[in-house]
Order: structure tokens, then sequence, then C-alpha cells
């Protein structure tokens, strides 16, 4: 009954973000005209840009950038450590490009401020009509003080998304090591489970429970590392991305990526002979094995790609759809500003209740990503793995 209420939530959702997408494209148009403030007047109007706030959200950047104070961000600027085999090593803090509007070093951080200051540089493109020089990209200056695309550049900086993921790590080593000290003083053994343990704990077992045993069998406890850390990484990712101004790591491909190919790598290991004859020799008329065996062989790549796509696009998603109800506000409130007064706080309630909605996804999603790895993996044995019945006898695995 849950689940159906869910989808069906989540399909109103998905109905309202499609009705919401035309507002958005035609305040991205109407923003990008210019609007004078008087009569005759040459003075613009900055006016807002849904698509380029939204992306600049979900994208990865060298600063944590909070908010507008007038036209002076509110930002912490993160390392920028840089390798040329022409200027060597380089190392300083992102705020010295002054948010792409002054060179440093002999290097410029491409931004639209700096476009907008150095025409010339945007107006250059390349064969197809794009631009030559990628936005929020390092680039070396050449001998004219112009971004070079000759003068290689290595960019090791701590972006958004590094930092992060760094900060995760961090929080899942120090969250672990000190409840694994309280079960070696005995604590959750000889006596009750204390503090942070006593959430902890549940979800270890759940993900031991329903999760290894349930799909890998006898076989589970040389997953359960793989899982566990899966499962807890992705679910702390999750959750900080729900913080205003932190970075949406799990919406970003690469990292959904480098999970799935992690899980990929770990199923071709578990696999046996008993699957690669399943795949290459099918249980199936000799006339379907030349169709047949194509499409399981391209079943083993779906699978890792399943994961990736899955957990890109529900946490992305999430992020765009409250960013859209945020926007709403200043759409309607440039069309009319009592239209804007009056649909804020129906726009505010809506983009909590997707917050909050975003708080269940991000555990859902994490135990998704796990389950599926498991699931993979116990298709992996191919009949490899057995549950005991209550005699002890062995029963195939149900998965």
């Amino acid at each position: 009954m849950l689940v159906r209420s869910v989808k069906s939530l989540l399909v109103a959702v998905f109905s309202l973000s499609l009705v919401i997408s035309p507002l958005l494209l035609v305040a991205q148009h109407h923003g990008d005209e210019p609007v004078n403030e008087a009569h005759g007047g040459k003075e613009e109007k900055e006016t807002l840009n849904p698509a380029k706030l939204i992306i600049e959200h979900v994208s990865d950047g060298h600063e944590y950038h909070f908010m507008n104070i007038g036209h002076h961000p509110v930002s912490i600027p993160l390392p920028v450590i840089l390798y040329s085999p022409e200027k060597g090593l380089s190392a300083f803090m992102s705020s010295a490009f002054h948010h792409g509007k002054k060179p440093h070093e002999g290097y410029v951080l491409i931004t639209e401020e700096y476009l907008k200051e150095h025409k010339e540089v945007a107006e250059m493109k390349d064969a197809q009509g794009k631009p030559l020089f990628k936005n929020d990209k390092i680039y070396a200056l050449d001998a004219n003080g112009v971004p070079s695309l000759t003068t290689k550049v290595y960019d090791f900086s701590l972006t958004r998304n590094a930092t992060q993921m760094l900060i995760s790590v961090i929080l899942l080593v120090l969250l672990m090591t000190s409840i694994a000290k309280k079960y070696k003083k005995g604590i959750g053994q000889t006596s009750a489970p204390k503090g942070f343990q006593n959430a902890i704990e549940p979800i270890i077992t759940f993900v031991r429970d329903d999760v290894g045993k349930a799909n890998l069998g006898h076989k589970y406890e040389r997953y359960m590392p793989l899982l566990l850390t899966v499962f807890f990484f992705i679910l702390i990712n999750n959750l900080i991305g729900l913080i205003p101004g932190s970075a949406n790591v799990t919406g970003n491909i690469s990292f959904t990526a480098m999970l799935g190919l992690i899980s990929f790598v770990v199923i071709l290991f578990s696999t046996n002979k008993h699957f690669w004859a399943h795949i290459f020799n099918p249980p199936v008329p000799g006339g379907v094995k030349p169709i047949l065996i194509p499409v399981e062989i391209l079943g083993i790549f779906t699978k890792p790609f399943a994961l990736i796509i899955r957990l890109f696009a529900n946490m992305i998603s999430g992020h765009v759809i409250i960013l859209a109800f945020i926007c709403l506000i200043f759409i309607f409130g440039a069309m009319n500003t009592a239209l804007g007064w009056g649909t804020s706080p129906f726009f505010i309630l809506l983009a909590v209740f997707i917050y909050v909605i975003e708080i269940l996804v991000a555990f859902l999603q994490a135990y998704i990503f796990a389950n599926l790895t498991a699931v993979f993996i116990g298709q992996a044995f191919e009949g490899g793995h057995e549950h005991h019945d209550a005699h002890g006898h062995d029963e195939p695995a149900v998965i």
C-alpha cells in the first residue's frame, strides 16, 4: 500500500513538473532579453534565468556558493592544484580568480563574467559553431593574455564534488570506527547498545538480512563489507547533498559511473562456469541461440548501466524539481508582484514537501543500489548458492 502511494505521488510530481517546464523555458527566454528600466533608457534590468540557476546548482565547481548579497557572492573557496609542463606546479585558493574576473599565476577560470568582459574569447567557435572554451574550466594564458588551447593543463583541484566525497569518507570512517570501538569494549554484546549505535545497528542488520542473506545465500559474509560500504557511502552523500549550498554528488554521472564500475568488476569476479555456459549456450532451441546469445552478452553490461542511471536520475531529479518550484515564485513575481507573493506560500510548501520526500529517497536509493548489486552478484553465481531450510537441507535461492 505504501509503495503504491509513493508511486502515485511520484507520478503526480512528474506530471506537475511537465506543466512547470514550459513556464521555465518562457522565463529563460524572457530573461535573456534586455529590459529597459525607463522609457528610452539603455540600462538593462537583471532577470532570473532558471536554467542557469539549476545547472549551477547540480554541476561541479571550484567553490561552495551559498547566496549573493547584492552583487557580492557568499562562498567558500576551494584549493586549486594545477600542473603544466611549461609552468610547473601551482597551488592556490579559487578565490584568487575573483570568480573568474581576474587571472592568477598565468591561469584563468572561464566563467560568464570573464566572457562578458572578454567578448573576443566568447566569440571563438569551433568548426561546428560551438564555443572553444568550456565554462568553469581553467586554461593557461599565452603571451598575449588569451586562454590557450595548446598549453596542456592537468587539473588536480579539489572541486565541490571531490571535497564532499572526502568529507563523506571521513564521516563514514569516523562513524564506523567509533561504533566498532564500542563493540570491542562489549557495548552492544554484553550490554545494550548506546548512543548512535542504537540507530546504526538495526540498519546493518537490515542490510545483512534483507540484502545480503536474501540474495547471496551462505556466501553473503564475503560481500557484506562491499554492500555495507556502498549503502552507507551513498546514504551519507545523499543526505549531505540535501544541505543548502552543498554539492549533489550522487547526482553526478561520473560518481555513479565509478560505483557502477566497481559493482561490475565484483559481478564479473563472482561468476562461475555455469554463468558463462548460460550466456554462450543458453538452454533454448538451436534456432533461437544466435538471437539470444547477443542479448545475454548485452545483459552483462546493462546491469551496471542500470545501477548508474537509476541513482543518477533519481538524485538529480529531486533537486531540479525543488529549484523549479522556487524559481516559479520569482517567475510569477516578475509577471505581477501580488501574484508572486500570493503563490509563494504554495510553491514553498511544495518545495518543502519534495524536500521531505528526498530524505526518504536518500535512504531508498542507497538500499536499491546495494540490493541490486547483491541481486546481480547472486545471479552471477548461477545456482551456485543455496539457502538452508529448517531441516538443514539445501534449497535453491529465490532471487
